[in-house]
Order: C-alpha cells, then sequence, then structure tokens
C-alpha cells in the first residue's frame, strides 16, 4: 500500500478524531472510513507522482477522479463498496476543505456509479413465527435454548439491530415497557417492548446461570462471556434450514421483518423510521417490502389531496 505524506495522514487522524468525538461515529465505521480515504489518498500519490500534501488536494481534477474510480473498478471494486469509498472521500474533502479553506470542487462533484440496491428479504409472518419456535428447538441446555429465543424476539419485537440486543447490559433488567437504545452514531431512541418480549427475557435471565449484574452483558456465550452474533447467526441457520427456509432468514432479516409487517398492519412510516433508528426514511422504505399500492395509500394518508 502507498503511503501518504505525513501531512496528509495528520489531516486523516484530525477528520476521524472529530468524527469520533463530535459525531459519535461508532469504531467499525471509523475504521472503514481510513481504510477508504487512505486508500483514495495513497492512488492520487502515485498517480500524481509526488508526495501529495495538503494543498495539490486542490488541484485534483475531474480526470483524476475518474482514474482513481476506473483503478479502483480494475482492482475488482463493486459499483456499491465504490459508491461507499466515493462517499466517505466526498466526507473527508468536504470537512477538509470548511476546515481549511481549499477547493475541492473536483472532488465534491465526482458521481459515483449506479447500481442496483439489493432489498431486504423478510420474511412472511407465518415464517417469523416459526422460526422462534424453531429457535428454541437448537439447544439441549434450557439457558441456551432461552437465551436464543429471547436475541431473536428482540429483533422481531422490538427492531433491534443484533448489535443492540447484544449490547444489553444487566441494569436494564427487567425490561419495561420501553427500552431506550444507544443504535449508530450513537443515536439513542426509545423502543416499546412486547410483552412476548418482556417474558422471553425473563425466562432467559432466569435460566441463565451467570450473575448478570449492572454494567454487564445480558447475554452470554458458555463461558459467561459477552455473546458472539455468530452463534445466533447458526441458530437460525439451522432452524431454517429444518423449516425449508431461504438463505436470506437471518438474524437481520426478523429487523427487516418487524418493519414490514408493522406497515402492512398500518404502521406509517415515519413511526418506523424512528423505531428503528434510521436517520433516512428512504433507508426505512429499502426495509419494507411491500408493493407500491400499499406505499401509496401511506403516502395519501400522510399527504391527503384537497
Amino acid at each position: 500500500m502507498t503511503h501518504i505524506s505525513a501531512g496528509l495522514g495528520d489531516a486523516l487522524a484530525r477528520w476521524l478524531d472529530h468524527l469520533r468525538a463530535i459525531e459519535g461515529v461508532a469504531d467499525n465505521t471509523l475504521t472503514a472510513y481510513r481504510r477508504d480515504v487512505s486508500g483514495f489518498l495513497g492512488f492520487l500519490t502515485r498517480h500524481l507522482g509526488e508526495s501529495l500534501g495538503l494543498a495539490p488536494l486542490a488541484r485534483v481534477s475531474v480526470t483524476d477522479m475518474r482514474a482513481w474510480m476506473a483503478d479502483e473498478r480494475g482492482r475488482g471494486v463493486s459499483a456499491r463498496t465504490l459508491a461507499r469509498e466515493l462517499s466517505a472521500v466526498k466526507n473527508f474533502a468536504g470537512w477538509l476543505a470548511e476546515r481549511d479553506g481549499y477547493d475541492i470542487t473536483a472532488i465534491l462533484a465526482a458521481r459515483g456509479p449506479k447500481y442496483r440496491r439489493r432489498l431486504p428479504r423478510p420474511l412472511a409472518e407465518d415464517a417469523a413465527r416459526e422460526i422462534l419456535e424453531s429457535v428454541a428447538l437448537q439447544s439441549e441446555e434450557d439457558w441456551i435454548a432461552a437465551r436464543d429465543v429471547a436475541v431473536v424476539t428482540l429483533l422481531y419485537g422490538c427492531g433491534l439491530r443484533i448489535s443492540e440486543a447484544l449490547g444489553l447490559t444487566g441494569d436494564q433488567l427487567p425490561l419495561g415497557d420501553m427500552l431506550r437504545i444507544r443504535g449508530k452514531g450513537g443515536k439513542e431512541r426509545l423502543v416499546p417492548v412486547l410483552p412476548v418480549a418482556r417474558r422471553a427475557v425473563a425466562r432467559y435471565a432466569a435460566l441463565c446461570p451467570w450473575e448478570l449484574g449492572p454494567g454487564t452483558p445480558v447475554f452470554r456465550g458458555a463461558r459467561g462471556g459477552a455473546l458472539n452474533p455468530r452463534l445466533i447467526a447458526r441458530a437460525m441457520e439451522r432452524a431454517r434450514m429444518q423449516l425449508g427456509l431461504p438463505a436470506s432468514a437471518t438474524p437481520h432479516a426478523m429487523r427487516h421483518s418487524f418493519a414490514t409487517h408493522l406497515l402492512a398492519a398500518g404502521g406509517d412510516l415515519r413511526t418506523i423510521q424512528e423505531l428503528l433508528g434510521h436517520a433516512s426514511l428512504s433507508t426505512t422504505q429499502a426495509y419494507t417490502a411491500v408493493d407500491t399500492r400499499r406505499l401509496m395509500e401511506v403516502y395519501d394518508m400522510a399527504h391527503p389531496k384537497a
């Protein structure tokens, strides 16, 4: 990998620090941003044949941006990944321009490749219920079976991400009617907890052989450590194979199913957006596999014509 100049490295580090401290961006996202922007800066260093400092960024042209994107595609980078990389580069360049006054018009004007957005595949309502029943049969140890059911119930009944479910701590027990969740970017939201979810978590907590004290993970592995999300994925994988469901029946599909079934039952997109913790309504739409007629009905109710 091409080394970048000390000036660029320092600017990148300061940008990441800003995202972490001011915007509360998650560590995994910061790692991806560092990788994407470092790759772009490394390419420019090779492409321009000089030790690129901060000032030359203002001289980056549309042709240079096209050359970078062509190089990425030539390495086998997918259109979707390149679009993500370009977004990170623009974010970094915009921050730098605002901070130091650089004109980075060519970078901000660059247009990423078009790609077909992959829509999530939710389960049918009866399949979601069957998954919950089948997950309960995947372990001979009662407490582990109860644990897996509790996690999957939180995904489907509350629309949590698996990282959010596994991030619950002992001081949040017993679950009440509402649950405060810290989601992506450190953003908090309140999520209603259905009685079935409260019962599932309470049953697991009663059977768990480990002390679930304040500040410690609620969901534990067999040796008492924090539960690895892969174990939930495996339990669901076994359950879906027994039920003859497609490979798309993953833990994340339970969250998709929560949104889709809620919308089909008459929930409005804005409320579902808040429950899922989405920053953009368009993201919520992608999570809801309903036909155009149903979406138009929702829009008509939200925006009645005079």
